[in-house]
């Protein structure tokens, strides 16, 4: 059955907004939850939306937004050292409606099966920033893993999305994905903002995302392009086989 009705957690970041102009671009009746300080930025849409102000990883909060709810849009923000993601998660997991999508997004750091092959400079990148974020108290990569632990645990229909390294611009269209970071096809490592929100908004009615976790990157980047023109030319080369030419 097609969502009718989202919940955005964590709607007034750049992501959010995003999410929040291609749900109401799809017709979705939107509900939006951000902090209290924040709301003002959703200003633009508040004659189209319902916003609930407070805390992402307050369970009341969560709760009365996610109510009627098919479908959850959430950002896991990794901010502060207060389990903000972890609670975030656990929250949603709890309040949903019984068998609403649930569809969260985290960095490519987080595995899903062990099987992610992380460059060097990756893994060096993950590790300051987790260095800084213990040394300045304003981030916790560790709890958003914990946080997809137990959305890989539990038995909702989630679909945890992992973005890569994000820049602004004009859409490009909807991402491609793999299940494991190092495919050939993620190696460009970048995705437009406003294509990442298209993506966590498609996988809503896209069934085949059901408990998978997509990593994803930019569908115009050079390594996208390259691996559809290599499956272009392999399917040529099928088709040209089986012919008998």
């Amino acid at each position: 059955m097609a969502v009718r009705k989202v919940c955005i957690i964590g709607a007034s970041g750049k992501l959010g907004r995003y999410m929040v102009q291609h749900c109401l671009d799809r017709g979705l009746q939107v509900v939006a939850v951000c902090r209290v300080k924040s709301a003002s930025k959703l200003d633009d849409f508040r004659d189209k939306i319902v916003v609930v102000p407070g805390p992402t990883n307050d369970e009341d909060v969560v709760g009365r937004a996610v109510a009627g709810c098919d479908g959850v849009l959430t950002v896991l923000a990794p901010w502060g050292r207060q389990q903000y993601s972890s609670g975030t998660a656990r929250a949603v997991i709890t309040h949903a409606e019984p068998g609403a999508r649930l569809i969260f997004s985290c960095g490519w750091h987080v595995t899903k099966d062990g099987k992610d092959q992380y460059s060097w400079g990756l893994r060096a990148l993950v590790v300051f920033a987790r260095c800084i974020g213990w040394l300045t108290r304003l981030l916790e990569l560790e709890d958003q893993d914990e946080a997809c632990r137990r959305i890989f645990a539990s038995d909702t229909q989630w679909t945890v999305v992992r973005g890569c390294d994000l820049e602004e611009g004009p859409s490009q269209g909807l991402p491609v994905w793999s299940r494991h970071v190092g495919d050939p096809i993620l190696a460009s490592n970048c995705v437009r903002r406003v294509d990442f929100a298209q993506f966590m908004v498609a996988a809503l009615d896209d069934a085949t995302l059901v408990r998978e976790a997509p990593a994803i990157n930019g569908c115009a980047s050079e390594s996208a392009l390259s691996h559809a023109s290599a499956a272009a030319t392999d399917d040529a080369e099928l088709l040209l086989s089986t012919s008998g030419l």
